[in-house]
């Protein structure tokens, strides 16, 4: 009877495996011997499993996240997170600015906008918001020009009926066109993919985000306000 060779070789590939006279008839899902780890793991330079956002699993914490911060990350969120981190403290020296400008689309406004509007808010962010910061009888695109130029960062909340908005050129549109000209965004996506997001904006498809399908809004809404959450100290 054959004898396995991974005690003295290890099958630490498919072909080690393969090439064994014992383990080499056995199905490509070969599992013994799992001490052997693939060389690039979660816990070390991030080539671990990947997302549709593009990134390994969340073992990770940013340097401006709260050491007893229940919330972990992905090394893309932090390598994505990180510029606009560095930007948001930078701005926060100019005084009265939002957090964050919420861009949506108008069939959002009472449901996954307002569920992130309000997760924000219960969390300590400022958040602009046109169901609530754009008066009756006012021009909606001076409005938003307003509250562009006067929040930190902009967040992009990428649903089906966003998508729709930006391929008709709607209102949607003219707020995402603003955010990439500032290149201070985050885009979120829910409900949707990155993929049919590549479809209407390759340059905002192009960028990595927050995905509601791996996690939930709620822990969505408290990576975001950890990011924009600025120390005095720190500033």
């Amino acid at each position: 009877m054959a004898r396995c060779t991974a005690p003295s070789r290890g099958h630490r590939t498919a072909s080690g495996a393969a090439a064994c006279p014992a383990c080499g008839g056995r199905s490509r899902g070969y599992s013994s011997y799992q001490t052997y780890t693939l060389p690039y793991s979660s816990n070390s330079s991030g080539y671990g499993s990947r997302n549709s956002g593009g990134g390994s699993s969340r073992s990770r914490k940013p340097r401006w996240s709260n050491p007893t911060s229940s919330v972990y990350y992905t090394q893309t969120e932090i390598r994505t997170l990180t510029p606009v981190r560095e930007n948001i403290e930078k701005r926060s020296i100019i005084p009265d600015l939002r957090d964050v400008f919420l861009c949506h689309a108008w069939d959002d406004r009472k449901s996954a906008a307002k569920e992130l509007h309000d997760l924000l808010e219960e969390n300590g962010v400022s958040v602009w918001f046109s169901e609530k910061d754009v008066l009756l009888g006012s021009s909606l695109l001076r409005e938003i020009d307003k509250g562009l130029a006067n929040s930190r960062v902009g967040l992009v909340l990428v649903t089906p009926s966003f998508i729709e908005r930006v391929r008709n050129e709607g209102i949607a549109e003219k707020e995402l066109s603003a955010l990439l000209a500032r290149d201070l965004l985050v885009p979120i996506v829910h409900n949707t993919t990155f993929d049919k997001l590549r479809e209407v904006s390759p340059l905002l498809g192009s960028r990595s985000g927050l995905d509601t399908n791996e996690e939930s809004m709620l822990k969505v809404a408290l990576k975001l306000a950890e990011l924009v959450e600025v120390e005095e100290e720190a500033v």
